[in-house]
């Protein structure tokens, strides 16, 4: 059987729910609009739901332009007996709400984790994007994609891979190729223009203002409320200075700390470095090369920028050690304005 053949085997209710993790981004979004495509191909109603916010501007135009049905998942009323698919996570992530029902199945693309709670998974964490499984699941069982919903996971593909440059499969180019043939390419290009309003531009400013720098390992805290979208958008510019290797952005944001890891070099694992640096005070996960976490119940700025002290300073002595770098002194950070005059 197929994997799609799979899931479906293990479907037993006619409505099925479609769960993305907190804040959803673009693969999330797409991942789940093409499994409901594919559900209602056979029959099943199928409804997608998130929690959390969707505050990125690109992602919301996709949402309107792509035509996206879902729901905040807080309006849903779940009874003890649904059926939930997680897509783009895993059961007991903290990012991750775990809502009444049952969850029988899985399909995620990051580091493989505890299965026995699903009936069925498909999990590979050699793939890019997770959009990229579910446009699998419709050339392997010969089921036809309209314009729209091509679009919509070329451009999840785009966006979680960075435009093709990061942690890229031959899976994902071969069907990011298919997909593109049909996808239409006047909305892509309004998606392309659309990733940052005039307030960002101030997030950025602060950012550069406050960027810390030890060796090749740059740490920014971008002070309050600031939305995991952008937390993401500035970590992937400050990783493209010629001189900056892995970088850590925080935020005390939902009464907790927010942490992004962004990592270019092969030994410098970001999911391990969030993982490590978050323990015992939260969780996290991701990729080798971009990974997110959270430490939640931080009842206010002042506790979170103790907690936020003690996990970057774990975060430099693993660095330090992964790459044999010297320990650090109180005064070795370089801040980007001493850097200009140097």
């Amino acid at each position: 059987m197929t994997k799609l053949e799979e899931l479906l085997c293990a479907l037993k209710k006619k409505v099925i729910f479609i769960q993305t993790h907190n804040y959803p981004d673009q693969d999330a979004l797409a991942t789940a609009q093409g499994l409901k495509v594919l559900l209602e191909h056979y029959g099943k109603q199928a409804i997608v739901c998130y929690k959390g916010e969707i505050d990125k501007y690109n992602t919301i135009k996709m949402i309107e332009l792509l035509q996206l049905d879902l729901l905040p998942a807080d309006s849903i009323d779940f009874q003890d007996d649904d059926e939930i698919i997680l897509v783009d996570c895993q059961h007991g992530n903290i990012n991750v709400t775990d809502y009444s029902g049952m969850v029988v199945g899985c399909i995620d693309h990051h580091k493989l984790q505890d299965t026995s709670h699903y009936t069925f998974f498909d999990i590979r964490p050699n793939i890019g994007a997770c959009a990229t499984i579910i446009a699998s699941y419709f050339y392997e069982n010969k089921i036809p994609i309209d314009t729209l919903l091509a679009t919509t996971l070329v451009y999840a593909i785009r966006m979680d891979t960075n435009m093709l440059t990061r942690s890229v499969s031959d899976t994902d180019l071969s069907l990011y190729c298919k997909l593109h043939k049909i996808a239409n390419h006047q909305i892509l290009r309004q998606l392309d223009t659309c990733t940052l309003r005039l307030q960002d531009l101030n997030t950025y400013y602060n950012a550069i203002a406050n960027l810390r720098i030890y060796n090749s390992l740059a740490l920014v805290d971008l002070g309050p409320n600031c939305s995991e979208s952008i937390m993401g958008q500035i970590a992937d510019f400050i990783l493209t200075l010629r001189e900056i290797d892995v970088i850590v952005t925080h935020s005390f944001r939902d009464n907790g700390v927010k942490f992004n890891v962004r990592s270019s070099r092969s030994e410098l694992d970001a999911c391990e470095i969030v993982r490590m640096a978050l323990d015992t005070f939260g969780d996290g996960g991701g990729h080798n090369t971009m990974a997110a976490g959270f430490i939640p119940d931080v009842p206010n700025a002042s506790v979170a920028q103790t907690i936020s002290n003690i996990t970057e300073e774990r975060i430099i002595g693993y660095v330090c050690t992964i790459m044999n770098w010297p320990k650090r002194k109180r005064n070795k950070f370089r801040k980007f304005r001493q850097l200009l005059q140097l």
